[in-house]
């Protein structure tokens, strides 16, 4: 069996508010939620990967990196743009509104409130 990432935490000020945001802007599912205590808040991903929100003091960000297919991005900067969520091009200009991403064609970064930066590339 090949090794295959099942779900990784991500750490949120508001699992459930930070689950909410990932799953709008990306167009994935939310599920119901998980752990003894329902204190897991989580995203499908794609059929093997969960991204798992928990709520935890002082909540450190993470850098998530996602390759999508062009239309699937073109979804993604939709809503973005439509909830006037700031992106920008690198993970230091995360609010200039470019696409213009250094290791691909079309790319960018946006953050949640617990500061989670996730970046989105595209082959064209």
């Amino acid at each position: 069996m090949p090794v295959t990432l099942n779900h990784t935490i991500v750490p949120a000020i508001d699992h459930r508010a930070a689950a909410r945001f990932f799953a709008q802007v990306m167009g994935l599912v939310e599920l119901p939620p998980a752990g003894r205590l329902g204190h897991f808040a989580p995203v499908r991903v794609n059929e093997t990967l969960t991204l798992d929100f928990m709520t935890v003091p002082d909540a450190e960000g993470h850098h998530l990196a996602f390759d999508v297919d062009p239309e699937t991005f073109d979804g993604i900067l939709s809503r973005i743009e439509a909830a006037g969520i700031p992106y920008g091009n690198g993970p230091a200009t995360p609010d200039n509104g470019r696409t213009d991403h250094p290791l691909c064609p079309r790319g960018l970064f946006f953050a949640d409130d617990s500061g989670n930066l996730y970046e989105v590339m595209s082959p064209a």
